[in-house]
């Protein structure tokens, strides 16, 4: 006859770190059972006692800026099981307690879940389609109805018509933030972006220590190349930079290696390759500015709660929250191609209106961050 701590009766499923399919992780580490022989309940024993599903599938940038949300969740549900759907897995910060890919898999596995609370943070037809399907108590955020993207509740209401409409929009004054928390019934209050530098990770860089190194983001993604600053810029920026006695250091993906080689060459600026993200975002940690638009490098930046000067266009200056530490800089012509991927204005094309953002104003908002 099996000994009461080794039976299914002595398991307790409703623990933070019980999996069910594999060990938890106190068991691997420890060897520790939820009741151990004497009858005594696992030291690391959490108690969880209802599930929040969030869904925000995303680019890796709009997964990272949604993370401030879990400092407010976790302080309002502190024995809630937080689930978290994703298209960017790798960015969703550990102390969610489930995190999800969206597999085929995975949507098998929450059709048979059920939730306290489900927040849909995606107007996607996917990501409504499974907020309508799953079985939640409440919903919040977006759903499918009759095939159409739809919010769920008047605190969706506000997001979502500024989605739909450009002059709507344009004429918005709150941040991603204010409106992501709004979504979710709750209030903006300051909270930061929660992102892992990976300084765990063993990476080494061959790079000044006695030196402020200024990080340069030079692309921009392939969808709104209206926000690439001409290159002949980057190029005057890092010789500025260097004489001023900063390390210009470029920063970018495979898409911007051949165009860094080249910057590197003419301006003398430091250039070490591009990286697997988690190696990047180890190496944004090592500087204390960077420059650069709108583009997943601005959301890392700003999970490391470095100082940032952020180029904009094309988008809603009131959408970034900078969290005090960063400058906007927009082009002085000004730009009318809101969202577009091609600029449309007949007076600046082909070049565009970011040719109008000069050196010496990113150069000045450099110095004065960095000095403040």
């Amino acid at each position: 006859m099996s000994k009461p701590w080794n039976t299914l009766n002595s398991l307790r499923t409703e623990c933070r770190h019980f999996r069910g399919d594999v060990p938890c992780k106190p068991h691997k580490q420890r060897g520790v059972h939820c009741i151990d022989e004497q009858g005594i309940t696992c030291p690391l024993y959490e108690r969880t006692s209802s599930n929040i599903l969030i869904i925000k599938l995303g680019a890796i940038g709009d997964v990272i800026r949604t993370t401030p949300l879990l400092h407010r969740l976790k302080a309002l549900y502190p024995e809630a099981r937080i689930w978290w759907l994703t298209l960017s897995p790798e960015v969703v910060p550990p102390l969610v307690d489930v995190i999800l890919p969206f597999t085929p898999q995975t949507l098998a596995a929450l059709a048979a879940a059920e939730f306290d609370i489900l927040f849909n943070l995606d107007k996607d037809r996917e990501a409504c389609a499974l907020a309508a399907t799953l079985s939640a108590k409440i919903k919040k955020g977006f759903t499918l109805r009759v095939g159409t993207p739809v919010p769920i509740d008047e605190d969706a209401v506000h997001k979502y018509m500024t989605g739909v409409f450009d002059d709507l929009s344009r004429a918005n004054t709150k941040s991603y933030l204010q409106e992501i928390f709004e979504v979710c019934g709750l209030e903006f209050k300051g909270e930061r972006y929660i992102l892992d530098p990976h300084r765990n990770e063993g990476y080494t860089w061959k790079l000044p220590r006695r030196k402020m190194i200024i990080g340069l983001n030079t692309g921009c993604g392939g969808r709104w190349t209206t926000r690439l600053w001409p290159d002949k810029n980057w190029v005057a920026l890092a010789r500025r930079l260097k004489k001023a006695g900063y390390v210009p250091l470029l920063l970018g993906g495979e898409q911007e290696h051949a165009r860094n080689l080249r910057l590197a060459r003419q301006s003398g600026a430091l250039y070490v390759g591009h990286f697997p993200l988690p190696q990047f975002i180890n190496l944004v940690d090592q500087c204390h500015l960077v420059v650069t638009a709108v583009t997943m490098a601005m959301h890392i930046t700003l999970g490391l709660n470095k100082k940032i000067v952020l180029f904009n266009n094309i988008f809603n200056k009131n959408e970034f929250e900078l969290y005090g530490q960063g400058a906007i800089i927009e082009p002085e012509s000004g730009c009318t191609c809101y969202y577009a991927p091609r600029c449309t204005n007949p007076d600046l094309a082909p070049k565009g209106c970011m040719e109008h953002i000069r050196v010496d104003t990113v150069f000045g908002a450099v110095r004065h961050l960095l000095a403040s």
